[in-house]
Formats: C-alpha cells, sequence, structure tokens
C-alpha cells in the first residue's frame, strides 16, 4: 500500500524518533508498505516520521545511482534503530532533494565515510561502515530519525532564499506525483 508521504512543516518531521521492539505491531507490513510508497516517490530512501511515524525507521535502495558506484547494485537495506557511531573525512558536497519537500533541490555538506549500528529487519544486528552515495543516503534518513531535515544543513542565505518554496509547499501548493499530507491544511480542517 502506497502511503501518504508528510510534508515540510508538520511537527513530526522535527520529532526525534523512538526506538521500536521486535514486537512493534505489523512490522513486516509497515516496511514493505514503506518500500512501496518510496518507489511510487521515485525516491531512494524514505524514513518513518515521513510517513507519519515517529519511530527509528527507515529504508533505503541506492541501487539508482549502480552507474556512478557500481558497488550500490542491489544495495537495499532496513535500518531499525540505528545509532550513528562514526562520521569521518573531509565534507564533500552534492545535490541532494527529500520527498517530504518536494521540487527543492540543494547542495548538502556531508561526511563521506560512516559507521553505524542497526537491526535489519529480521532484527539481526550489524555494526558496517559505509561509504560515498550509500553514506550519504543513510545520513540523510538517519537525520530524519534524529528530527533533522537537510535543509537545515543549508547557509542562513539559502534558507532564505527558499523560504517561500517551503512554506508554499507546507500549504500544499506544489505538484508532485505521489500521495501527501500537507500541515496547513491538516490545521484547516480542524
Amino acid at each position: 500500500m502506497k502511503l501518504p508521504i508528510i510534508a515540510y512543516g508538520d511537527p513530526i518531521l522535527k520529532r526525534k524518533g523512538i526506538e521500536i521492539e521486535k514486537d512493534y505491531p505489523d512490522l513486516q507490513e509497515l516496511i514493505a508498505h514503506m518500500f512501496e510508497t518510496m518507489y511510487a516517490a521515485h525516491g531512494v530512501g524514505l524514513a518513518a516520521p515521513q510517513i507519519g511515524r515517529s519511530i527509528r525507521l527507515f529504508v533505503i535502495d541506492a541501487s539508482p545511482f549502480d552507474d556512478d558506484e557500481p558497488a550500490l547494485k542491489d544495495f537495499k537495506k532496513v535500518f531499525i534503530n540505528a545509532e550513528m557511531i562514526d562520521e569521518h573525512g573531509e565534507k564533500w558536497l552534492f545535490n541532494e532533494g527529500c520527498l517530504s519537500i518536494p521540487e527543492v533541490r540543494e547542495d548538502v555538506s556531508r561526511y563521506p565515510a560512516i559507521s553505524i549500528r542497526y537491526f535489519d529487519e529480521n532484527w539481526v544486528e550489524h555494526e558496517e561502515d559505509f561509504t560515498g552515495l550509500a553514506a550519504r543516503i543513510i545520513q540523510h534518513e538517519y537525520d530524519h530519525i534524529e528530527g533533522k531535515l537537510f535543509t537545515e544543513k543549508l547557509s542562513p542565505l539559502r534558507k532564505a532564499m527558499i523560504k517561500s518554496k517551503l512554506e508554499a509547499i507546507s500549504r500544499g501548493q506544489v505538484d508532485v506525483d505521489y500521495k501527501m499530507k500537507f500541515p496547513a491544511l491538516k490545521k484547516k480542517k480542524r
């Protein structure tokens, strides 16, 4: 089932996700819905807060970048209760977007290498190192479960330049081909 993606401006996107247990209700179904939602929106990552769940869960599929980095072929992972251990190296810029902030893309500076501890969908614990685009995608999604958006990494000038676009998104004034929930529209219905 394709779930609606929460748009910029909703407070859930600023909330730190809580850890979940093995018996979290319908977890496997939720993971499947998250992948289906992500693929329908042409994304490479999706975090639970983006579908209205303030929990520490995100999914990624970096295989669309396998032309740039062949190691990303079939790079599909589930991260549960992830904990960033280390981010290192010389930061590099890359143009990022976000399914919760459609039609806004900006150059974001991130570390090229990370170490992260997490559980996969079978509750097997992993502690792994990732580099390049895999590390970048993981950092972006990890930020979501920490209540952070990529726009917070922009300079004050860039933030000011996109402010009206962000406000329009929260009001639903954006053209997307996937289901979204807009915070300003939710307030009006009350």
